[in-house]
């Protein structure tokens, strides 16, 4: 193949206008996936903005391609959908089960949406795309603050508590612990030289976390206590 006819090839798909079209497209795909992607990123999730920009992007890329280049429709339906079992797959490989606590779960569902999400914009359903796109956030940055509020959700939260004995230290969160009947999760240990440090997790709900905060602070025998935020197990 020559230069030019390479470079006629090139001109005659953008005279057909079908480059067009499937550069808009991809395009479509990239910013919603990105979107996104912008939300996992700020939770800090390890498939952030790039990991579902790329699903959604790739995903768009073989509807695209499976229309294209498939000879029959049937062709093309079946090449995309092919796409279904993949994303399953990189989605099981974020989901850990560790000491009885499961997560990735939320992650592995927004990359299944992500991937359909991809092949809306990758066959022209521009609407469709920018619907789903639009629900998946309010879902994202809306609902977990309705379980939370509600306190519908189990949380894991973690602290940190400073005492002058170790061994006080923790028969003290302990025996605050059991009145609620929670247990410590994650235990580390430290000395500073002038006091010892205990970060430790728990799980329960937002009211029992701020009860639980409020117990080991009016508690006389620790002598510091902050928390330390959510371990979300998303």
């Amino acid at each position: 193949m020559t230069w030019k006819h390479f470079i006629d090839i090139l001109r005659w798909e953008m005279a057909s206008g079908a480059v067009g079209s499937s550069i808009t497209r991809l395009i479509v795909a990239a910013i919603l996936g990105g979107l996104i992607g912008l939300e996992r990123e700020f939770k800090h999730r390890a498939a952030g903005l790039r990991t579902n920009m790329f699903i959604c992007f790739g995903a768009a890329m073989f509807t695209l391609l499976s229309e294209r280049l498939a000879g029959v429709p049937s062709d093309a339906a079946r090449i995309a959908a092919q796409i279904i079992p993949g994303i399953g797959f990189i989605g099981a490989g974020s989901i850990l089960h560790t000491r009885g606590l499961t997560t990735g779960l939320t992650t592995a569902a927004t990359l299944f949406v992500v991937a359909s999400v991809g092949m809306a914009a990758g066959g022209g359903l521009y609407l469709t795309a920018i619907f789903a796109t639009g629900l998946v956030l309010i879902a994202l940055f809306s609902l977990g603050h309705l379980e939370e509020t509600f306190n519908l959700k189990v949380l894991l939260s973690s602290y940190e508590v400073t005492g002058a004995n170790l061994e006080e230290i923790g028969n003290e969160v302990n025996r605050i612990l059991e009145t609620q009947h929670r247990m410590m999760q994650n235990v580390l240990t430290g000395n500073t030289g002038q006091h010892f440090r205990v970060q430790f997790d728990v799980a329960g709900c937002n009211r029992d976390q701020k009860r639980l905060f409020q117990l080991m602070k009016a508690s006389s025998i620790l002598s510091g206590v902050t928390s330390l935020g959510r371990v979300d197990p998303e």
